[in-house]
């Protein structure tokens, strides 16, 4: 499917479309006022209708481009119709010595904008077969070419002369259409990287605000439920023994050691310790970590790992951290899968000094609203949840130089890719 912004590209191609047949229609004007003795001969008698046709074939694409779901279809569908125009057009202007066989190339220019190489490929094709076709015609005498004044092809220019131009345009195409399709994707790319390094900056910004307050109210927090649950703990050992009393202590005890195991989360995700840092194995730590997930009693055995993972590969973090990374990971993505299912865990360096670690699920997906804020501290989809375990994971990997992606579709998986930085492994 094309990007969101390519049916603004569709926009313009359609405006450019008409642009271009208001300025045939202009030549052909001129034509016509020249043309004193015939002022309305076969040829411009047919580019008048195909001016009307191209004019009209726009019209229609802006009216019904809001209602079409398939953008990728309905390009190629474009590019196709339009190579058949500039078939007619060299056809009006002189068919194999017309000027304007460049169209095909123009053509093949705008597909790759808009289309995947292969389709771009597709339609080089097409305006391959269609020159071809039509200069075969013409050399047997088949058509006659407006504005050749009857003389056929073959008396014209030598065999040589043809076969040379009808290898130098298809290797044209095919040559435009590699070239061209290898800079849209690689543009494409680009922009695909820099809307979501422009994501993880928004997050690191948002991130590091919350966590500034975050520090100081955490403290705030722990020092009064210190002093809290010292005092309970010294009543309880004072107070004659009452059973509702008892009880009611061990509640206001629970809650909270469990507001302080909270405040310490916070305090953890506001200013996480540097830790041991240490050069790490990565291949052989992921191994390990997802052999003790699979044998974990929270998984009780109906989520299967597949590991796919380079050999040899270094980077540099506290063990500790690693490992709660990829266990909070591996929990989430267990967590989303309803009964039986499959994590893919996979790894493998890049040319540009980085490895790569993907974990994907076969679950429920993440819906495109709540993907936006799915590292906010404390939103959680889980009704035990308390919304810090990706804030912290995104918070780790910010303060070891790395960082994360997410992609995910509703009722089909996610899978969330780790950069991490490579480096040489120890001697």
């Amino acid at each position: 499917m094309l990007e969101i912004d390519d049916k603004t590209k569709l926009k313009w191609l359609i405006f450019f479309r008409i642009l271009f047949s208001s300025l045939l229609l202009g030549s052909a004007l001129v034509q016509q006022m020249e043309e004193t003795a015939i002022p309305l001969d076969r040829s411009l008698i047919i580019l008048y209708g195909l001016i009307a046709a191209i004019f009209v074939l726009s019209v229609v694409y802006g009216v019904v481009l809001k209602r079409i779901k398939n953008l990728s279809l309905f390009a190629f569908i474009q590019t196709s119709i339009d190579t058949i125009f500039a078939t007619l057009i060299v056809f009006l202007t002189g068919g194999f010595a017309s000027v304007f066989s460049f169209l095909y190339l123009v053509v093949i220019i705008y597909s790759s904008m808009l289309l995947p190489m292969r389709g771009t490929m597709v339609i080089a094709a097409l305006c391959s077969l269609q020159f071809g076709a039509l200069v075969k015609l013409e050399y047997f005498g088949l058509v006659d070419p407006i504005g050749t004044n009857g003389q056929t092809l073959a008396n014209a220019y030598d065999w040589s002369q043809i076969f040379f131009k009808l290898v130098i345009t298809i290797t044209a195409c095919f040559a435009v259409a590699f070239l061209s399709s290898l800079l849209s994707e690689q543009t494409r790319k680009t922009k695909e990287e820099l809307r979501t390094m422009e994501g993880h900056v928004k997050r690191v910004e948002k991130m590091a605000a919350i966590g500034e307050m975050a520090a100081g109210l955490a403290h705030e927090i722990k020092n009064p439920l210190a002093a809290l649950t010292g005092s309970i703990q010294l009543l309880k050992e004072d107070m004659r023994y009452d059973s509702d009393h008892a009880r009611l202590m061990q509640i206001i005890l629970r809650e909270a050691d469990r507001l302080s195991s909270l405040a310490s989360n916070f305090l953890f995700y506001a200013r996480p310790p540097a830790g041991k840092v240490e050069p790490i194995n990565l291949s052989r730590a992921l191994l390990e970590i997802a052999e003790l997930f699979e044998i974990d009693g929270s998984n009780n055995g109906r989520v299967k790992t597949t590991k796919n993972v380079s050999s040899n590969v270094w980077i540099t973090m506290d063990p500790g951290h690693l490992h709660q990374i990829l266990w909070n990971l591996l929990l989430n993505a267990a967590e989303a899968i309803d009964g039986e299912g499959n994590i893919g865990i996979e790894m493998f360096p890049t040319k540009n000094k980085y490895a790569l670690v993907k974990i994907s699920d076969n679950g429920c997906g993440i819906p495109p609203e709540t993907l936006k804020t799915i590292f906010d501290p404390f939103f959680t989809t889980k009704p035990n949840g308390t919304g810090l375990g990706l804030s912290i994971v995104h918070r780790i990997l910010e303060a070891n130089d790395a960082w994360l992606n997410v992609e995910s579709q509703p009722n089909k998986g996610t899978t969330i890719t780790l950069h991490f930085k490579q480096t040489p492994p120890p001697d």
